[in-house]
C-alpha cells in the first residue's frame, strides 16, 4: 500500500468510517509544547524541565523512572532538571510521552491487565534492537513501541462490545486478531492507533508503522518506506521478546511471520536468544506511573 493510499484510508476512517464515532484522545497541550521544543535545532533542557514540571504528577513520574533500577544510579535524582541532565532530552521526551498517553486514556485497568507494562517493555525492546543496527533512531523506535497497540485501549474506551471482541480475538485460531476486530466493528486497533499517532503529531514513519504492524506483506512492498518496514519487523521481534518474558505460550503471529521479519532485518535466531538474556533485567525494571 502506498503512503498516499495509507493517508487516504486513515482520513476516510476518521472522517466518515466507523472510527468517526470513536473518541480519539486529543494531543495534550504539554506534548505540543514538548514537540515544539524538540523541533528546535538545539532543544533547551531548561525549557523541557519547565514543561515537565508544569504537571506535578508528570514531574514525579519522571523522577521515579530516573531513580528506578533501569538506570542504576548510585545517587538518586531529586529534581526534574537533574533527571533530564541524567537521562538526556530525547529519552526524557519519550518518558513524558508515555506518561501523557497513559493518562489520556482512562479505562478499567482490569480490562487490559499489564497493558502499559507490556507497551513499555516493547518500547525498550525496540530501542535495544535498533541499537544493534545502523542508522535507526532509537527514540523513534521507543515511541513506536508505546503506540503500536494503543488502539486497543482506545477501542475499549469507545466501542460497545469491544471487550468481548478482544477476548474472542485472542482465543480464535482460524483468523487473525485484526480480522476478528474487523468482522465485529469494521475497523481494527492498527487503524485506530495510527489515527491516534497522527492526531498526536508523531513522526510520519511512526504513524505508518502503527497502521501496518500486523501487515507483514508490507515488508516486501517497495512503496512503503524502508524505515517503516524496519519498524514493523523490529516491533514483531520486540513483541516476541516481551511475550517470552511474560510467559505467553501461544505466539501465533510470531510462528507465522517471525522468520520473515528476522530475514528482512538479517538477524539470526542466536541474536534473539542473546537479547532474551540481555533484556531480562530491563523488563524486570519497568515502572509504569
Amino acid at each position: 500500500m502506498s503512503i498516499r493510499a495509507l493517508n487516504r484510508e486513515l482520513d476516510a476512517a476518521r472522517d466518515a468510517g466507523p472510527v468517526k464515532d470513536i473518541v480519539i484522545p486529543p494531543c495534550p497541550q504539554l506534548l505540543v509544547q514538548l514537540q515544539d521544543e524538540l523541533a528546535q535545532a538545539d532543544p533547551n533542557p531548561q525549557r523541557v524541565a519547565e514543561i515537565a514540571g508544569a504537571d506535578v504528577a508528570m514531574a514525579a513520574a519522571l523522577i521515579k523512572v530516573a531513580n528506578s533500577s533501569l538506570y542504576a544510579r548510585r545517587e538518586p535524582v531529586h529534581s526534574v532538571a537533574q533527571a533530564i541532565s541524567m537521562l538526556g532530552v530525547k529519552p526524557t521526551a519519550s518518558i513524558l510521552t508515555g506518561f501523557l498517553l497513559r493518562n489520556a486514556i482512562r479505562i478499567d485497568p482490569t480490562l487490559i491487565e499489564h497493558f502499559w507494562e507490556s507497551s513499555t517493555r516493547r518500547s525498550l525492546a525496540m530501542a535495544h534492537i535498533a541499537g544493534q543496527m545502523y542508522g535507526l533512531d532509537l527514540d523513534v523506535c521507543k515511541t513506536c513501541g508505546l503506540f503500536f497497540h494503543v488502539g486497543i485501549p482506545v477501542m475499549l474506551q469507545g466501542v460497545r462490545g469491544y471487550s468481548g471482541t478482544l477476548v474472542e480475538a485472542m482465543a480464535r485460531q482460524d483468523r487473525t486478531f485484526v480480522q476478528t476486530e474487523n468482522a465485529a466493528h469494521r475497523t481494527d486497533h492498527a487503524v485506530v492507533g495510527a489515527i491516534v499517532a497522527k492526531t498526536w503529531r508523531l513522526p510520519a514513519e511512526v504513524v505508518y508503522a502503527v497502521r501496518l504492524h500486523h501487515d507483514f506483506s508490507s515488508l516486501t512492498d517497495a512503496r512503503v518506506p524502508l524505515q517503516v518496514r524496519q519498524l514493523v519487523a523490529i516491533a514483531a521481534i520486540a513483541d516476541h521478546l516481551v511475550a517470552h518474558h511474560e510467559g505467553v505460550q501461544n505466539q501465533r503471529e510470531w510462528e507465522k511471520s517471525g522468520a520473515q521479519c528476522l530475514a528482512f532485518l538479517q538477524i539470526g535466531a542466536e541474536e534473539v536468544e542473546t537479547w532474551v538474556d540481555e533484556l531480562f533485567p530491563v523488563f524486570e525494571g519497568v515502572i509504569v506511573t
